[in-house]
């Protein structure tokens, strides 16, 4: 299930004092099975772009075409697109409400029409993917960790089974051990399930080891849509945005600069440790 941008401008509050154009001429696309990273600075239009692809926001201009399908056409069927493009807001847990974690997690396939038996059923099926333990189920999601939270709110939108998974910020204010865990989970349904996820992150370290290719957003346009080695060898251009690159990417630079024969564009922990083992032998 492909996403395709064409030409998509949105400008907040448009013929006011407060008009803002925060996307302008964006083209991308999507591919099934892609595991997408998107980066900017506050401001940069990564939220605004995220919210278009299930059809929250409505572009001022442009198309937006799910599956071959423009979703601006008369009579589309904007419900089955938010049902296949699923959305995780940033804290996500404030999004839960029902009086246990079951219930939540129930609600989006209730809303679809499924039987209790089906909604449940599904509900299950969601919450073992996202690790939560069956003790919690029938706890208020009130009582639950931070973690615990996110995933049960992850939770309630997998239950509904999408083809696409956006999460924006789905880590902010975790401890690194809940950042690690959710992420991993993500990563690790990605893989097993060919689901297609979009992720907005301010970590670089997450982007870098996760996503197959970056999307970096700058006052509403498109900077860079490329992999993640080719987009942190502009560390110095996306330090001009007032993001960075991941700190490995700095370390090898200044091994280098130290006279360590080391490529710099690698951008996880592992690729660094291999490459100034295999430059330590050389010295040898």
């Amino acid at each position: 299930m492909s996403i395709k941008l064409e030409h998509i401008n949105y400008i907040y509050s448009e013929g006011t004092a407060y008009e803002k154009h925060a996307l302008k001429d964006v083209n991308l696309e999507i591919r099934d099975g892609e595991f997408v990273g998107v980066i900017g600075h506050t401001g940069s239009g990564k939220s605004t772009l995220i919210q278009h692809l299930n059809g929250l926001l409505k572009a001022s201009s442009g198309a937006l075409y799910f599956n071959g399908r423009n979703v601006y056409e008369e009579g589309y069927p904007m419900k089955e697109l938010r049902s296949q493009v699923g959305l995780v807001f940033q804290y996500p847990e404030y999004q839960l409400f029902e009086a246990d974690v079951m219930t939540d997690v129930c609600f989006g396939p209730k809303n679809q029409g499924l039987s209790p038996e089906e909604c449940k059923e599904r509900a299950m099926e969601a919450l073992k993917l996202v690790g939560l333990k069956e003790k919690y189920y029938q706890s208020s999601p009130f009582e639950l960790s931070g973690g615990q939270k996110r995933r049960a709110a992850i939770a309630g939108v997998l239950a509904m089974r999408p083809k696409v998974l956006v999460l924006d910020e789905p880590t902010a204010g975790l401890d690194p051990k809940g950042r690690d865990e959710i992420l991993g989970q993500i990563a690790s349904l990605h893989k097993a399930s060919g689901l297609t996820v979009i992720l907005v992150s301010h970590s670089m370290e997450d982007i870098a080891r996760y996503a197959d290719r970056i999307i970096v957003m700058d006052h509403g346009k498109v900077r860079y849509n490329d992999t993640p080695k080719h987009v942190f060898t502009h560390y110095m251009e996306l330090e001009k945005m007032g993001l960075a690159a991941p700190q490995v990417t700095y370390i090898m630079h200044d091994l280098r600069e130290h006279g360590l024969s080391v490529t710099t564009d690698v951008t996880t922990v592992e690729e660094a440790a291999d490459q100034i083992m295999q430059a330590l032998e050389m010295k040898q």
